[in-house]
């Protein structure tokens, strides 16, 4: 995005926690607690994603389990349009669409009510994290069922090591923050 410059990148950059061997050996977790848990970063945050979203027709933000919410649900309120979670299976309580997806720690599945996007309504996905792209790619397929129209997958950070943005190749996709 034009208007970040590479030093306020890089302080937002130093706000994520990097913990070694969890949630197994072998991964670093991007922590993103500090981030949020700081008022500023938490609002910088949050005008990068307004600047990108507050120009485009949006009817619905969906928000992915369970830190989407942090960033989808800000952002709804910010755009007054509507907030659509997407939850793990068995914590939605009315009819529901789902779809199982392999994410990088296992099998997963994630559901949707079938009455939360209607027909042609605007999409944009939000999450924290882009790893393998197992869990978006499964949300973006859960707004096809409901024939909503996805405008965007957006993230707080992409790990581009894991090739997430490969998978989701067909989809337009756009991350604040990049660690490798």
């Amino acid at each position: 995005m034009t208007f970040l410059l590479q030093s306020t990148l890089s302080r937002l950059r130093g706000k994520v926690r990097t913990i070694p061997d969890f949630p197994k050996k072998g991964v670093l977790y991007r922590d993103i607690t500090p981030l949020i848990g700081d008022g500023q970063f938490f609002r910088l945050v949050m005008t990068v994603f307004l600047k990108r979203y507050q120009r485009r027709k949006i009817d619905k933000i969906a928000a992915i389990d369970a830190r989407g919410f942090i960033f989808a649900g800000a952002l709804a309120h910010i755009l007054g349009v509507g907030l659509v979670p997407i939850r793990k299976k068995g914590k939605l309580p009315y009819q529901t669409y789902e779809t199982e997806y392999a994410s990088e720690y296992g099998l997963n599945t994630l559901t949707i009510h079938r009455d939360a996007i209607a027909k042609d309504e605007q999409v944009l996905i939000l999450d924290d994290v882009l790893a393998t792209g197992g869990t978006a790619e499964a949300a973006a397929k859960l707004i096809e069922r409901c024939q909503g129209t996805l405008v965007e997958l957006g993230f707080l950070i992409e790990l581009l090591d894991l090739k997430g943005r490969e998978r989701l190749s067909r989809y337009p996709i756009y991350s604040i923050l990049q660690f490798p």
